[in-house]
């Protein structure tokens, strides 16, 4: 079922939203060559602590997970695509790293993305990850009332298609508030026209994910968190909780404070 939220909810989810965009933000400042996937799990969690909020990814363990997850951020590097445990891998000139973070404040939840290189940069990675922004922002243009989720998923897929990326099967984005996870989810691919009618106080996360070896398929790895590319080529991913208004979207996790 899709919970409406009222304008007051959506200002508290900007909250949650805008302590998300400070952990990451903080993230991608203390990101360097040598520096480990846990001592960015340590900036992002004091970043949530001094906030006042928890994680919504610490200890989250759903039907496909052997164990709980054990960081406040997922992140992947290379062909990790998503849910990347934080771990003492360090990272060196060039990796392209995507990190995900959520944050409760309050009773309501934000979730976000984003992928960046460290060091020098490949021009490859870096139109990847420009495509996936820009996806993303065709998502968030197509989330309007009258609409529909189908035409946020064509938005992202028509311009992850027309680059020759591949799109992530089965994973997308999701609808979100009280729970990190909530109805309707959002794929990164669909019919314009179709699916549930996008409404006034509609929230949900829009998060392309995309591989640049233009296949779809991925596995698990051994921690049975972390989903990899099949053909070992690289992904980006981003993502913003955007709350659907009559006034037109409303990015609840925007970086730039708004």
């Amino acid at each position: 079922m899709v919970e409406l939220k009222t304008d007051s909810s959506i200002d508290a989810m900007h909250a949650a939203g805008q302590v998300v965009a400070r952990a990451l933000t903080a993230v991608r400042q203390a990101a360097g060559v040598g520096v480990s996937l846990l001592e960015l799990d340590a900036v992002a969690h004091e970043v949530l602590r001094e906030a006042g909020a928890g994680s919504p990814f610490l200890g989250y363990r759903p039907s496909f997970a052997p164990t709980p997850f054990p960081g406040v951020i997922c992140a992947s590097v290379n062909d990790a695509i998503v849910h990347g445990i934080p771990d003492g891998y360090r990272l060196r000139d060039g990796d392209l790293l995507s990190v995900d973070c959520g944050a409760l404040l309050d009773g309501w939840a934000g979730d976000s993305a984003l992928s960046f290189v460290v060091g020098t940069p490949r021009p490859a990675d870096l139109a990847l990850i420009e495509t996936a922004e820009r996806a993303l922002d065709a998502g968030i243009g197509a989330a309007v009332v009258g609409n529909r989720i189908g035409d946020i998923a064509h938005a992202i897929g028509t311009v992850c298609r027309s680059a020759g990326y591949g799109i992530m099967e089965d994973f997308g984005g999701h609808g979100i508030g009280r729970h990190m996870h909530e109805d309707p989810g959002v794929p990164n691919e669909g019919r314009p026209g179709r699916g549930l009618p996008l409404r006034h106080g509609m929230v949900i996360a829009i998060e392309p994910m995309l591989t640049a070896g233009g296949r779809d398929d991925y596995h698990a790895a051994p921690d049975g968190w972390t989903l990899r590319t099949n053909d070992g080529s690289r992904a980006a991913h981003v993502e913003h909780t955007v709350a659907i208004t009559e006034s037109g979207p409303r990015v609840l996790t925007s970086r730039d404070g708004l």
